[in-house]
């Protein structure tokens, strides 16, 4: 009786030996997850801490981009606008030489006795002028003899004729001109009245 009545005690000491250490191996346990837990967590940090900081350059960097990008946009706008008219001014200059030509030989005795020469040293010019123009769109409105075209000819007077159809251009009296297409300046004009047509319809 008392060797069954020892083992039971050490068998229910055993046990509780057991029992005790369990829960201490569970708590060591719980304590690794949470260690690489927290380790996990550093790691995401400083990675998204990298991840700002590059963003944060990158930004930077695009907003110097644009910064300058509009200085230059600028700049470049500024320039368009004061030497925008460089090349029709370059072409105009030939013409301003062909003037000065033209004035220098007027104030020569002999061209003066020669207006027929100095007329087609004029007319010369002004065919230059108009080609400059042209080269830049600028184009000459067709005017005299021409059916009148109120988005084209200004008219000031009109003058009865029986030698016209009704509603042409008989005379200009300043010259029209579009650029590229659009009016600039309509042509300034005398339109005809046919008398006879007129007289015939009454």
């Amino acid at each position: 009786m008392g060797s069954k009545s020892k083992n039971k005690k050490d068998h229910e000491a055993a046990q509780a030996e057991a029992h005790e250490a369990k829960p201490v191996e569970a708590g060591a346990e719980a304590k690794a997850p949470e260690a690489v837990a927290g380790e996990d967590l550093r790691a995401r940090l400083e990675a998204r801490d990298k991840e700002a900081a590059e963003n944060y350059d990158r930004y930077l960097r695009a907003a110097a981009d644009l910064d300058n990008y509009r200085k230059r946009a600028a700049r470049d706008k500024e320039d368009a606008i004061k030497y925008g008219n460089e090349k029709l001014i370059k072409d105009i200059l030939p013409i301003l030489d062909s003037l000065d030509r033209a004035l220098h030989q007027a104030s020569d005795l002999s061209a003066r006795s020669n207006f027929e020469a100095f007329q087609q040293g004029l007319e010369l010019i002004h065919t230059q002028i108009l080609g400059c123009l042209e080269r830049h769109g600028v184009v000459k409105i067709a005017a005299k003899g021409e059916e009148f075209d109120p988005d084209k000819h200004q008219a000031l007077l009109q003058v009865e004729t029986p030698e016209m159809e009704s509603n042409r251009v008989v005379d200009e009296y300043e010259s029209g001109y579009t650029l590229h297409g659009r009016l600039l300046r309509p042509s300034k004009v005398s339109v005809s009245k046919n008398v006879s047509q007129d007289t015939e319809g009454q």
